[in-house]
């Protein structure tokens, strides 16, 4: 390893150095260009985890869903953090890496960047005739008025110009450095706009059934993720309710069956005093109340169950939400009734909102369509202790059956809920009774607070305006010398361009003719 630190002996290994040595040899490798984009790059890499698994805080109805499909990896993914990633220790260290190693890269180019604006243009060469462009032409002037001259030419140019006795010299695309060091600058700007998002910013979600309403207080929500310096007291005091739902679905094509696109009728309140507005909830189009917006993420069913125990007290009544399985939104569900007599009740299964059915052994009930042209319910009757008094977190969307029973017929052959809406469906041994009432619909919202966007808005503007500089500035130097010779006055014109792809033969015939035009 050749000079591993300022001042060290590069013959010496690297356990050799002393502290300070060592601690100057990491920074500098950490600060290195190489360091960044490899720590880029782990970002990007970092990020795909983010983009394939199902993430808690973006969608935790889905979280769950892919959990209970998956309970080999669960345990694992839990460990290392795939379901929160962005929130993980180690995306949060090659972060804070990243920004360090581009700070540490951008203060030195810095300097170097100011001092060469100060500096003057390079000396011309002893010979410009050896320069890949040049020209050259004679006249009767004298040496000083064609310097004078020549150095007014470029000016007009935008050239920075240093003119001496018989020699000019100009350059200019100096603001091509800028672009770069405006990118890099940009990328740190985004980074700090998204900390200060992830640190200050909260971000929450909810299920709303169409015709209930929200409250936006931390115990309202079903999953809510704030900043680390996030307090209650800055959420926004606003309320809304789900007046109404629309769906346009697709008839025909290999996507027949999906939903289209889908439109929430909101009537909210920016604070408790404040008058009624209506707002059209859409994908993409967000309401934004504050500093917080408002987003409508997905959609689904809530079939509206009443179960009666063995006593003839209503033990359960209401919306259930139904989570999709798949496009044409056939749905998995569970239903407690803790509170049943002589024995508590739970219910699991499907919901199909356009029924079908393929006969065969390979076949089964079906949807054949997302709408609900012709709904039925389908569920397994499950009773005995449903594992809700231990004081263990269950899932919503997963009935524990560990210690209760599978309802059959009296002759022991399978018993199965298959309602449509309005069927009530008595249970076996008296246990009481199940009834369809009625199908409904729910909006999953997410809502979020984050501070931070418009600075890395601000930075995403000006690594845009950093790319451009970078990419369209050509940096540019030419020299001119002037003598005498005999009678005449030779003017020698060389140029290089610094990138490649540039016309700068084609300037410095320019150049040559303003010289000629404005003699």
């Amino acid at each position: 390893m050749s000079d591993p630190a300022r001042g060290a002996d590069p013959g010496r290994r690297p356990s050799e150095l002393t502290l300070r040595e060592t601690l100057r040899w990491a920074w500098r490798q950490l600060t290195s260009m190489r360091t960044a984009l490899i720590l880029l790059l782990l970002l990007a890499l970092a990020a795909v985890p983010g983009s394939v698994i199902p993430q808690s805080d973006v969608d935790s109805l889905k979280t769950s869903r892919w959990q209970d499909a998956h309970p080999t990896l669960t345990p694992i993914y839990e460990k290392i953090g795939l379901f929160s990633v962005y929130d993980s220790p180690w995306f949060a260290a090659i972060y804070l890496l990243l920004m360090i190693s581009l700070i540490g890269c951008i203060i030195p180019r810095s300097f170097v960047y100011w001092r060469a604006m100060r500096a003057r243009p390079p000396k011309a060469p002893r010979h410009l005739e050896r320069l890949p462009h040049q020209a050259s032409y004679t006249t009767g002037e004298g040496v000083d008025d064609v310097v004078a001259r020549a150095a007014k030419v470029l000016r007009k140019r935008r050239f920075r110009v240093d003119a001496a006795e018989g020699v000019v010299a100009a350059e200019r695309g100096y603001l091509r450095e800028a672009g770069n060091l405006l990118f890099h600058i940009s990328v740190v700007v985004v980074l700090v706009g998204f900390g200060v998002g992830s640190l200050f910013g909260y971000k929450g979600g909810t299920i709303v059934v169409v015709g209930n309403g929200f409250a936006n207080d931390v115990r309202s929500y079903d999953d809510f993720l704030p900043g680390s310096l996030f307090r209650p007291e800055w959420m926004e005091p606003f309320s809304f309710d789900v007046t109404d739902f629309d769906v346009d679905w697709l008839t025909s094509g290999p996507r027949k069956g999906m939903a289209q696109k889908f439109v929430s009728h909101l009537t909210y309140r920016e604070s408790p005093d404040a008058p009624d507005k209506t707002y059209d909830l859409k994908v993409n189009h967000p309401l934004s109340i504050g500093d917080t917006e408002v987003f409508l993420i997905g959609h689904g069913y809530a079939p509206v169950i009443t179960i009666t125990d063995g006593n003839g007290d209503v033990t359960y009544s209401g919306p259930t939400v139904f989570l999709p399985t798949d496009q044409t939104f056939q749905s998995f569900g569970v239903v407690r009734a803790a509170d049943a007599r002589p024995t508590q009740i739970g219910l699991e299964g499907e919901l199909y909102p356009t029924f079908a059915f393929t006969p065969g052994k390979q076949g089964g009930p079906y949807s054949a369509f997302g709408d609900a042209l012709d709904p039925l319910l389908s569920m397994q009757v499950y009773t005995g202790d449903l594992s809700m008094d231990t004081g263990a977190a269950q899932s919503v969307y997963v009935l524990d059956k560990s210690r209760a029973h599978l309802v059959t017929k009296p002759d022991g052959s399978m018993f199965r809920l298959d309602m449509r809406i309005g069927d009530t469906v008595k249970l076996p041994d008296g246990a009481g009774s199940v009834t369809f009432d009625k199908l409904e619909r729910w909006n999953k919202i997410q809502i979020s607070r984050t501070p931070g966007k418009l600075v890395a808005l601000a930075g995403v503007s000006l690594a845009l305006l950093g790319l451009l500089g970078s990419l369209f500035i050509r940096p540019r130097r030419v020299w001119i010398r002037v003598r005498r010779e005999g009678v005449q006055t030779l003017v020698q014109l060389g140029g290089l361009d610094r990138t490649d792809g540039g016309d700068v033969a084609e300037e410095l015939t320019d150049i040559m003719e303003a010289i000629k035009e404005d003699a």
